[in-house]
């Protein structure tokens, strides 16, 4: 017993070190790849390589920073990880007979792309709440946003704001107008089944109501 317990030990701390240092390393180099990228390749028929470009935070147009946060996370400045808030809204609605809608933020949206893989289950919830306790801990906000941004899917293949831009839209991500940005923002939801252009009507509603939030939310300053 005691050497099953000295093996589980040294195993649970060389997994905290070692996730540590991966949350530490990519504090500060761009990521190329991510598990995700990795499944959805051999997940597809044709293996398509998918689209990807890292730029950083400063050189994606501000309407889309500013986008994504009206459309997944209003509080994004606020918590540190997870929202509470949002979190009791989707269980009270749940209560009331409406259908469980997801609470997650751009923080445990990042960890989750990052580090992890997409299917739900009760090992990966309790993995990302742990990566995104991580990445709060020791990224800047600037820096969750700027991973988020350019590792989330933002399309069949399409992957960060650059790929998407151009793909969307034939521009940089850094040229993109408020109009396209909620376009992108707004298929978000399910990026492998919507279109930003051209939107189909529930994206076109969408939109409108992210433009909105972003009228509301006012101007977006996180970055120079």
């Amino acid at each position: 017993m005691k050497k099953i317990f000295r093996f589980v030990y040294k195993g649970i701390l060389i997994f905290f070190l070692l996730s540590i240092l991966w949350v530490l390393i990519y504090k500060w180099i761009d990521i190329s790849v991510t598990p995700l990228m990795g499944i959805r390749h051999f997940q597809s028929e044709n293996k398509i390589t998918g689209k990807h470009q890292w730029v950083s935070l400063k050189d994606i147009s501000k309407n889309l920073q500013l986008a994504v946060i009206c459309s997944e996370d209003q509080r994004f400045m606020e918590h540190h990880g997870f929202d509470t808030k949002a979190i009791e809204k989707a269980i009270s609605e749940h209560k009331s007979g409406k259908r469980l809608r997801g609470a997650s933020t751009i923080s445990q949206q990042t960890a989750k792309n990052v580090f992890l893989w997409p299917q739900r289950s009760w090992v990966r919830k309790g993995l990302e709440s742990y990566f995104t306790f991580l990445i709060e801990t020791f990224w800047s906000k600037e820096r969750i946003l700027e991973v988020y941004l350019n590792s989330i899917e933002m399309g069949n293949g399409i992957y960060g704001a650059e790929a998407a831009a151009k793909f969307w839209f034939n521009k940089s991500s850094k040229d993109l107008q408020p109009n396209e940005s909620a376009a992108i923002a707004a298929i978000l939801p399910n990026p492998r089944k919507y279109l930003a252009n051209p939107p189909s009507a529930y994206v076109q509603e969408r939109k409108k109501w992210i433009l909105q939030q972003m009228r509301n939310y006012g101007t977006w300053s996180l970055s120079e």
